[in-house]
């Protein structure tokens, strides 16, 4: 049966990247996303990626890295926060900036600085898994089955707490459905992934639907 649609959720729980850490990869707790403490985890994340780069835990001693370090934003390609949270839904109890960096960028440091890249253990080379794009995009999928509010509620409930989703806002309903549009970290694809064991199913992952990116149902309770 038809329903009056009132709900506006909003979730900001970030993940953490799913891909194998690279040496251009570096991870730093943070006390906040304001620009001066991102400032300063990026350049803490930097020093982090060159130490592991040269195999050097002093490295930030040698002369011209204190300079490179302070200017993060010239190497760093992407970067996100995540949070760890208590069980439960008790509020967050750290925050930890994620930051990947240009990799030619950071070997010309290394060359310009005079500095040997030994490519972790054993001078090995990075290992090519790609890094997945963590960065929040939006799509728009269509959820059937909805009979009541309590169907409309699990469903919205389901993605609201899904760890990639970072925000959920109902746009269209029609009798037995909504449309909805989510914001998420990463490719929809991971979303869908992580689906199998709630309440919504993945009906067709490319619907050839002009602006609706997936289907889902529903299950019954």
């Amino acid at each position: 049966m038809a329903f009056r649609l009132a709900l506006f959720l909003c979730l900001l729980v970030f993940a953490p990247l799913v891909a194998a850490e690279s040496l251009y990869t570096g991870q730093v707790p943070v006390a906040s996303q304001s620009d001066q403490d991102t400032a300063a985890g990026l350049s803490a994340a930097l020093g982090q990626v060159l130490a592991k780069v040269t195999g050097d835990a002093a490295v930030l001693t040698r002369p011209g890295v204190a300079k490179v370090v302070a200017q993060p934003n010239r190497y760093v390609q992407q970067y996100q926060f995540t949070q760890d949270v208590f069980a439960g839904g008790q509020p967050p109890v750290r925050l930890t900036l994620v930051a990947q960096f240009d990799h030619a960028a950071i070997d010309r440091i290394l060359a310009d600085l005079g500095l040997a890249r030994t490519g972790g253990a054993g001078g090995d080379a990075e290992p090519s898994t790609p890094v997945v794009d963590m960065r929040p995009q939006t799509f728009r999928v269509w959820i059937s089955g909805m009979n009541s509010a309590t169907d409309y509620a699990r469903a919205i409930g389901a993605l609201a707490r899904n760890e990639l989703v970072r925000s959920v806002e109902p746009e269209a309903a029609r009798s037995d459905g909504v449309q909805v549009r989510v914001e998420i970290n990463g490719p929809l694809q991971r979303l869908l992934d992580s689906l199998g064991s709630g309440p919504l199913r993945v009906s067709n992952a490319a619907p050839p639907v002009q602006g609706i990116d997936a289907l889902l149902g529903i299950q019954p309770q």
